[in-house]
């Protein structure tokens, strides 16, 4: 039986919550369900493209990745934003000519292939318009830009190579606390707006980052060396 005067607010609400639940599923699932992989494999190719030679390193100056410059309040699609923008990065730095006469070709290949993996799922799980506020985005770009500066300060030596293969690992660490949280809020409210009220553009491209993977479960690290 038909309630009287409600056929169309019915309808509209019914609509309304079609609606949302579409944009629940476009915006919060891809994201949320991003396919894992080992987390042990990709640490033990890190350790596996430690040096052989175990003489002393002095270091000048070298750059550590500051996680604590990165703000703890970002929405889902800013973190992943920010991870993917880390791992562009990561990519570009690894795969430079110098990292690939230091390291064992098998390994870094692999290594490689594996950030690749992670790029193109979180690239997946991105809209096309999504954005990344000023603040992680300038962090991230500074960091990076120190450990370039670095290498070329000591001659991309193998020291200072192991030195990035070091914080690789860091970065991967805060990548993965940053996908959990990011697949934590949208699983609480896939429809909650992801935007911040002044964000910059960020890249969405598999490995560009313009001007300036799926989630890991790295909870059991592999000692590195």
């Amino acid at each position: 039986m038909a309630i009287p005067g409600c056929a169309q607010p019915c309808l509209w609400h019914s609509t309304l919550k079609l609606l949302l639940l579409i944009v629940a599923l476009t915006t919060g699932l891809p994201c949320r369900h991003l396919r894992s992989h080992n987390p042990g494999e990709t640490f033990q190719l890190l350790k596996d493209m430690a040096p052989s030679t175990t003489e002393p390193c002095n270091l000048q100056n070298p750059p550590f990745f500051n996680a604590s410059l990165l703000p703890n309040n970002l929405s889902p699609h800013q973190a992943a934003a920010t991870a993917l923008r880390i791992l562009q990065h990561l990519f570009q730095t690894l795969s430079s000519n110098s990292a690939r006469q230091h390291w064992p070709s098998h390994a870094h290949n692999l290594l490689l292939n594996k950030l690749d993996h992670h790029i193109h799922y979180l690239n997946q799980c991105l809209p096309n318009n999504a954005l990344l506020v000023k603040g992680p985005r300038n962090t991230i770009n500074k960091y990076f830009s120190a450990i370039h500066a670095f290498l070329q300060a000591q001659n991309h030596s193998v020291c200072a190579w192991d030195h990035v293969r070091l914080e690789a690992r860091v970065c991967f660490q805060h990548v993965d606390k940053l996908i959990r949280r990011m697949k934590h809020q949208a699983a609480l409210d896939p429809t909650k707006p992801t935007e911040s009220k002044h964000p910059s553009p960020a890249s969405t491209s598999s490995h560009g980052l313009s001007g300036d993977s799926r989630s890991p479960d790295w909870d059991h690290l592999v000692p590195m060396s």
